[in-house]
Order: C-alpha cells, then structure tokens, then sequence
C-alpha cells in the first residue's frame, strides 16, 4: 500500500468514525503528505529511525506547528496498526514538542496604585455605603492573600478571624489550605461582613433572588474588578493571579510593600 493510499484510508476513517471537520481533514491531509515527501513515500513503514528524522525537520518549526504535525503522524501510524496494515506502532515513542505557555499578563506598579487610589477615594466619599464596602473587601483580598478567585467569592461568612492573619480554607479537591492573609486585607473583609445579611452563609452572597449560586460569581467579582480599573483609567485584560512566594513571606511583602501602606491599615 502506497503512502497515499493509507493517507486517504485514514482520513476517511478519521471523516466517518470521528466526524471530523473539512478543515481537520485538510489540516491532517497536508501534514501526513509532508512527512511522507520527507521520508520519500516511506511513511506508512516508517520506523524509529525514520521518525527522527521526521523529528529533525520539525526542529526549526513553531513548537504549536511542530506538536501538530506530530500528533497527526502519531494519529496515523495507530490508525494503520490497529487496522491490522502494520505489525507495530512505533509512532507511541515519537515525542510531541511542548508548547510554551504564554506568561500571565500582570499590572504594573503604577496601576496597583492607581487602583488603590481609586479605591481610596471611593471609600472617603462613601465610608459607609456597604457597595463600597465590599469592593474595598474583594480587591484588599485579591491583592492581599493567597486566595483563588474561586475560593474568594465562596468563602464561608465568618472565614476570618481578627489578628489571626490567616485562615484555613477547603481548596481543591476539598484539602484544607492555609491561606495567609494581610493586615489590611483582613479589616476589609471584616468591616464588610458587618453588613452581611443575616442567615447568609457566604462573606459574598449573590444578593439576587433565586440564583443558582449562592454566592457571588467569578464573572461578578471579574465585572466590578473591571469597572474600578476603568474608574483609574486601567485597561485589565486578565485577573490571573499568581504567587509563587511562601505565605509567610507574602503577608510580609503585601504588609510592607502595600501601595497605601503608608496611610494606615
């Protein structure tokens, strides 16, 4: 069987059995192609050694390109195996390149402050407005603990303790984690949780009528995170957060190192 007779077998198994697109069908037709002008028509014979050398010439392409070019001959050489037109497979040990993760965007310094200035400024016009209140709550928290977004708007109403600096918190996987926790953070959940309706079970609770969640949602918390960058004229394009650091060493930084440190917790 020639290289493009098994090509065309495994496309039509890949359109009738898997439901594949055209476009998939005419991505995976132009790659097994490729691979088998590389190795002279010999790709449906193709050995481990035949395999490096397909390996050699994905070496100087996009590592995404490479690991799709890859999975296909992967796809391919299974395909003929398991259809009884080769004995073996050894597409099994052909490695598929790793694609790099883009890093996480992040705000700069001047944005953290700006945020918090506008944060500041709101909370001085309306000190005791409960929808300021619990902004104030959120973003001290984002900022300055070791919470997921998901594990900030679900947690439990009376979570955190004064002058603790910490709380135990059910993760993933509901493993127990300890979560460290700012200065100011800390008040501002507690001047917060003041206001929180009684019998709720949640420092956040959704606040609408029969929601599905009993609790505010991420995509809630995303909305108000972007409408106060918009106050301090910040454009936000992800709320990753990410903290490599150990706790202790992050209380002590976000403490210290807090744009309005110097005003006062």
């Amino acid at each position: 069987m020639t290289d493009a007779q098994a090509i065309a077998l495994f496309l039509d198994s890949l359109a009738s059995e898997r439901g594949a697109a055209k476009n998939t069908l005419l991505a995976y037709g132009r790659d097994l192609a490729q691979a088998s002008d590389w190795l002279d028509g010999a790709l449906a014979t193709a050995d481990a050694a035949a395999l490096a050398r397909l390996a050699r010439h994905w070496a100087g392409l996009k590592r995404s390109s490479a690991a799709r070019k890859a999975s296909a001959v992967r796809q391919f050489l299974a395909f003929l195996m398991a259809d009884g037109h080769r004995p073996d497979d050894p597409g099994r040990d052909l490695a598929l390149p790793q694609t790099a993760r883009p890093l996480p965007k992040v705000l700069g310094a001047g944005d953290v402050e700006r945020l918090f200035a506008t944060l500041a400024e709101k909370l001085a016009d309306a000190p005791d407005d409960p929808a300021t209140l619990r902004l104030a709550a959120l973003i001290e928290l984002l900022y300055g603990s070791g919470l997921r977004a998901s594990e900030l708007v679900a947690l439990p109403r009376h979570a955190l303790k004064a002058g603790r600096g910490h709380m135990v918190i059910l993760g993933k996987g509901n493993k127990e984690r300890l979560v460290p926790v700012s200065r100011r953070a800390e008040a501002a959940a507690l001047a917060w949780e003041a206001h929180v309706p009684d019998g709720s079970k949640y420092l956040f609770p959704s606040g609408r009528a029969g929601s599905a969640t009993p609790h505010m949602t991420r995509l809630r918390l995303w909305q108000l995170v972007k409408a106060l960058a918009a106050d301090a004229g910040i454009h936000i394009a992800t709320t990753q957060i990410y903290t490599h650091v150990a706790a202790a060493t992050l209380v002590e930084l976000v403490n210290t190192r807090h744009p309005l440190a110097d005003r006062g917790a």
